[in-house]
């Protein structure tokens, strides 16, 4: 595949089906704006993050099975967040690992497109330092959110 016939990163983002997704309004403070009066690139991060939070709720993860450490993240901006702006954050499971999972979000401002955010987490036991296999409670309830087609190994 040359770099030209492979789809731009918001043609992948958009592909998925968003309506599918859990959506979490998101306060805006003033602090969150730099000198150009828009949302501060570093902010997006902490927007991302609190949505994940707050999908972990809604789906009923309980704190126990919430041990987890961010291997990766990405951040694609397509639009500025201006202040006064109404913004949420839509988030769908993108892949389920045997000991992490791909979480996508998209932060949709006045109902358009800004950024969009893929964050691999990975499961880690007691002392943070190793990974560790979902556990079928864990698996059951991130897959409610799992994009349709991807993959969800059941591990042995």
């Amino acid at each position: 595949m040359t770099a030209s016939s492979r789809p731009r990163p918001e043609e992948v983002y958009e592909a998925l089906d968003w309506s599918r997704a859990l959506r979490h309004r998101i306060q805006m403070r003033y602090a969150d704006l730099d000198t150009m009066g828009h949302l501060n690139n570093a902010v997006y991060v902490q927007y991302f993050e609190t949505a994940r939070v707050l999908v972990w709720e809604d789906l009923g993860i309980p704190p126990h099975l919430d041990r987890s450490v961010i291997a990766h993240q990405e951040i694609d901006y397509r639009r500025e967040v201006r202040w006064g702006q109404d913004v949420w954050v839509e988030a769908l499971i993108e892949r389920l690992g045997n000991t992490s999972w791909t979480t996508v979000c998209r932060m949709v401002a006045d109902g358009q497109p800004c950024a969009y955010s893929r964050t691999v987490q990975v499961r880690v036991g007691e002392g943070g330092l190793r990974p560790q296999p979902l556990e079928p409670e864990l698996r059951e309830l991130m897959s409610r959110l799992l994009v349709p087609g991807q993959d969800s190994p059941n591990p042995a």
